[in-house]
């Protein structure tokens, strides 16, 4: 893998079932604590006002992505302190549709894995972002389920362009 990926672990779901561990466990990424990560390190929190684009490929090349592994339905109050307490660069995702069995069909509701791949894929990793997804039997759905998105947010040239291309899909949703 070409770029560094980083697992923040403060969820309390079951570590069996968690997808950034299982990137851990076949050596994709590597556990951290926030203070050890590099200072330039991309943060993917849903508590950024700043978007990932392809903008930050060089960033994402050189520091790599860090993602807060925990529950979507428990965890919400730490992942927001551990965003507030980085000083390094924070991104949120655009919106995407999630792929894995637990939140299947849901805007944005994504899977550390999920998030890792997008971020790889956006910023133009798209080997390492497909070697994410191969490690899931899901992996090829969420793919299936946002390829034009993705290839679209990759090409963009500005972020403002990346913006629009999601008001965009969230109209064609009925979700603005």
């Amino acid at each position: 893998m070409n770029v560094k990926l980083f697992v923040l672990r403060c969820g309390s779901d079951d570590p069996r079932k968690s997808t950034a561990l299982k990137l851990v466990r076949k050596g994709l990424a590597q556990r951290a604590q926030i203070d050890e990560l590099p200072k330039c390190c991309v943060l993917l929190t849903v508590y950024s006002s700043k978007v990932l684009s392809p903008q930050d490929r060089e960033l994402v090349k050189k520091c790599g992505i860090a993602v807060i592994d925990s529950s979507w339905r428990s965890d919400l109050g730490v992942v927001e302190n551990l965003s507030k307490s980085w000083r390094g660069p924070k991104r949120i995702l655009p919106a995407l549709i999630a792929g894995n069995p637990i939140n299947y069909g849901r805007i944005s509701l994504l899977s550390s894995a999920e998030a890792i791949a997008a971020a790889l894929y956006i910023t133009g990793f798209l080997e390492e972002s497909l070697n994410v997804l191969s490690q899931f039997k899901w992996g090829q759905t969420f793919l299936y389920l946002n390829r034009e998105l993705l290839e679209s947010y990759r090409r963009a040239s500005t972020v403002e362009e990346l913006l629009n291309i999601q008001e965009e899909f969230l109209k064609s949703r009925n979700l603005v």
